[in-house]
């Protein structure tokens, strides 16, 4: 007998696009809820839109970032700038468990799918709002994407080096954090759903999560502390990157205490009492950093993280992004899956962080552009396929 995943049986109706959105949905879909994505050809998600390309030819089913983002849904295209698609999109509401959007304030009222009506569709449905600052308050009006929540959550004058200005993570964070608070307010709202019968509108911003996980830096900065630090950190020394043999590689090593720098000290050679203290080892930094790069320089970074890791000092190689994918713990984990695409062949996307027991997680293939919309409309949601014929023609389902 076939296992089920954890979440089979939910319905997710997707309005979501590029990141925040759509990175809760694709964890909901890997552990076995139906998710069907609602795009449009005529406003493409702008995740298709991004790289990188399969053989570097941009085109909008062949995005590595859309493709990992979306694993296992069914993709169909509504114009919702057309009231003949909102009528259809209304007919997933019903079907639907769950509506998912991250679009700007009030764009679901204007086209017709307020909270409201959502509510006169399905009275116990559960709707996901994800944006930037929030639904309420004075930056509720607020459009932009992750590095937005990342200025205005403090992260970005916490990243960079002491002497230089603040530092944007070449990633939008706010993207990757606020969708794990979404799922984790989701699954809540189901089981609300569950004892109570009522529905919920959830409301989860991008700048709360990243204050979250940075409060205690934060907190330092309100006392005045300087909170740019680069790689240090006032509590240990040597802590940070040194490069290592071969062009662009790096270990990352950290001495919490003497005990720590003696083993690193005994192995690299160095011998000088100036270094024998947290405070001496402060106090001539660049030129303990110097001496233990110059030997690092020489090292294996793998092998130079085992040895230091075997002998008590935390240490590991810095992976580049070959490294991961062919990390063999990652590998022993099963954290990739091998899926089949249409457009990018096969290929493997990265699984949930998490196992279960006696439950199934299938990572499937992400949709191409409307390749799911007979399945849905007509199967699925029971309309008459001349009528989707006509719809299609028409632009209202394109």
């Amino acid at each position: 007998m076939t296992r089920e995943g954890p979440l089979s049986g939910l319905r997710i109706a997707d309005f979501s696009w590029v990141g925040a959105g759509p990175r809760a949905t694709k964890d909901l879909a890997d552990y076995g809820a139906t998710v069907i994505k609602v795009e449009s050809a005529k406003r493409l998600d702008l995740g298709r839109l991004s790289p990188p390309f399969k053989d570097g030819k941009r085109h909008h089913d062949a995005s590595a970032f859309f493709a990992i983002t979306n694993t296992g849904k069914q993709g169909i295209t509504i114009n919702l700038n057309d009231p003949r698609g909102i009528e259809v999109a209304k007919k997933l509401v019903a079907w639907a468990d769950v509506v998912v959007e991250n679009f700007g304030k009030g764009y679901m009222d204007r086209i017709g799918l307020s909270w409201d009506t959502l509510k006169s569709i399905k009275p116990d449905i559960i709707q996901l709002s994800v944006s930037v600052a929030g639904r309420t308050g004075p930056l509720s009006d607020l459009r932009g994407y992750g590095n937005s929540a990342a200025a205005l959550s403090g992260f970005a004058a916490l990243s960079g080096w002491p002497d230089r200005g603040p530092h944007m993570a070449p990633f939008a964070y706010g993207d990757v954090v606020a969708p794990m608070m979404a799922t984790v307010a989701v699954l809540a709202a189901l089981e609300h759903r569950r004892v109570t019968g009522e529905g919920q509108h959830l409301d989860v911003s991008q700048v709360e999560p990243m204050m979250l996980v940075t409060s205690d830096c934060l907190a330092d900065g309100q006392r005045g502390i300087e909170p740019r630090r680069g790689n240090d950190d006032p509590r240990m020394e040597p802590h940070g990157l040194f490069p290592c043999r071969g062009p662009d590689q790096w270990c990352a090593i950290a001495a919490r205490d003497d005990g720590d720098w003696q083993i690193v000290a005994g192995l690299a050679g160095i011998d000088d009492q100036r270094f024998a203290t947290l405070e001496g080892r402060k106090a001539h930094a660049a030129h303990l950093r110097a001496l233990l790069s110059a030997w690092t320089r020489t090292q294996d970074k793998h092998r130079l993280a085992d040895h230091l890791s075997a002998a008590g000092v935390p240490a590991e190689a810095v992976n580049d992004g070959r490294d991961v994918f062919t990390d063999a713990e990652l590998e022993r984990a099963g954290h990739y899956y091998r899926v089949h695409h249409d457009r990018l062949g096969d290929c493997e996307m990265p699984g949930p962080p998490l196992r279960f027991s006696d439950a199934a997680i299938h990572v499937g293939p992400p949709p191409l552009l409307g390749g799911d919309n007979r399945a849905v409309f007509v199967d699925l949601l029971g309309m008459d396929p001349a009528e989707v014929d006509e719809l299609t023609a028409s632009g209202a389902l394109a």
